[in-house]
């Protein structure tokens, strides 16, 4: 792919695109699949399946930065509950009386000082399941017109990411390895930025936007096709 910035002009042009083509059907399953764990089989679990999942929502906030779009992760800290040391989109579970979206705003805030006041909520990416805890993720894309201020919460955030997201769409980034994982030997397709691996569910969330980012330069590439000259 093209490198976003020649793609976006801005972060408005971005936002333009993702609030119009978030009111049309989203590729899915399809594109989360691509970054499954495989044989799916090593990750199902019947008891687990049966229980009402936890309802739970992460926070993809797409902001300028150095000339180009970024997209901020974080690494998880020891301490808390799930899911210890892995790269993950700032969020965390619902909780009672709020939407989807305040948790996302919530947990952003209290994680890394991401100001709700200077995020625009765009809409929502696909929801997925995620066994090993139980949860049902509910990804809430949002852009921020300057870069958040970002403070990372000592008990929750070991460190903060910020990954470009022309690099995200750059496809030598997805990699496969074979991995011992809950008893098995397993190959996890993952995508990798600065000696970090991100894999699991946000490298699935992260697969369904950068699909969607890639309808943007279909027209040019059918144009081009059209006009070798």
């Amino acid at each position: 792919m093209n490198r976003e910035k020649d793609i976006f002009n801005s972060i408005t042009d971005l936002e333009r695109y993702l609030s119009d083509r978030l009111l049309r059907p989203l590729p899915g399953l399809v594109s989360q699949l691509k970054m499954s764990v495989r044989p799916d089989s090593a990750f199902i679990n019947d008891r687990q399946k049966s229980l009402q999942p936890w309802p739970a929502s992460v926070l993809v906030v797409l902001y300028p930065y150095q000339q180009e779009i970024y997209l901020v992760l974080i690494k998880r800290s020891g301490q808390v509950r799930h899911h210890q040391h892995q790269i993950s989109f700032p969020g965390g579970q619902k909780e009672e009386g709020e939407s989807l979206e305040q948790a996302a705003l919530r947990e952003a805030k209290e994680e890394i000082n991401v100001d709700p006041a200077r995020i625009r909520l765009i809409g929502r990416l696909t929801s997925l399941y995620i066994e090993t805890s139980n949860y049902c993720l509910y990804p809430m894309l949002a852009t921020a017109s300057l870069r958040p201020d970002f403070r990372p919460s000592p008990q929750e955030v070991a460190e903060i990411i910020e990954l470009p997201l022309a690099h995200l769409c750059d496809r030598k980034i997805r990699k496969e390895e074979w991995q011992w994982l809950r008893g098995q030997v397993v190959l996890v397709p993952f995508f990798e930025f600065n000696g970090y691996k991100i894999w699991g569910a946000t490298a699935m969330v992260m697969a369904e936007l950068i699909d969607i980012l890639r309808e943007k330069e279909k027209p040019a590439s059918l144009a081009n096709q059209r006009n070798p000259g």
